[in-house]
């Protein structure tokens, strides 16, 4: 089926600025840092769009800036203070901290991630009479971690509910987990263990 709708905004608005490979991706993880372009420096922009009276871009433009004047300006001062000190971390970084870092992350955050994904499911499964398995690596590339029955889980550490600037789209249901000393405290919604008992 194919559905027409008027093209109330014209050509879509090209970008006039050209960036140096790489760059892009660096103020990228600059502005996650400093979280530079959240809703209380640039405003809450789904809730602007649907309050802007108009239609073209260039209207869009000076409606915005009409409105946040000093928006575009904070925000650039955040993330350029945030390009300066990832530029000093930079200076820092030689070929032995890349390969420590890479040690961490392959042998003591893999065991570690890993490790605590397949004692959560275990638990949870005992808990549910149900059968768990691991995500393969098709499944972990839609933030799958694993299923118990058959349905699909993630398991994240409850900091990760802090971490809203993440771009990530986690659309199946979330077990969390805290570690102490002595224990895995796994958080998870009644409803969901209700599901998964019932899968």
């Amino acid at each position: 089926m194919i559905i027409k709708v008027k093209n109330e905004i014209g050509k879509p608005p090209e970008s006039k600025y050209e960036f140096p490979k790489y760059t892009t991706q660096i103020l990228n993880i600059a502005n996650r840092n400093a979280q530079g372009t959240r809703p209380k420096i640039v405003g809450q922009m789904t809730d602007l769009i649907q309050e802007f009276p108009h239609k073209t871009f260039d209207e869009w433009k000076k409606w915005y800036l009409s409105k946040m004047p000093s928006a575009i300006d904070d925000s650039t001062e955040i993330v350029s203070k945030m390009v300066s000190n990832m530029g000093d971390a930079h200076k820092k970084i030689d070929e032995k901290m890349i390969r420590e870092w890479i040690e961490d992350l392959v042998l003591v955050k893999t065991y570690t991630g890993l490790m605590l994904q397949k004692i959560i499911l275990e638990k949870i499964s005992t808990m549910t009479k149900k059968k768990y398995r691991l995500a393969t690596p098709k499944e972990e590339s839609k933030s799958i971690d694993g299923f118990v029955g058959n349905m699909p889980i993630s398991i994240k550490p409850t900091t990760y509910k802090l971490e809203k600037q993440l771009p990530e789209i986690i659309d199946v249901p979330i077990i969390y987990y805290e570690i102490d000393k002595n224990e895995i405290k796994i958080e998870i919604d009644d409803k969901l263990f209700t599901q998964l008992s019932q899968s």
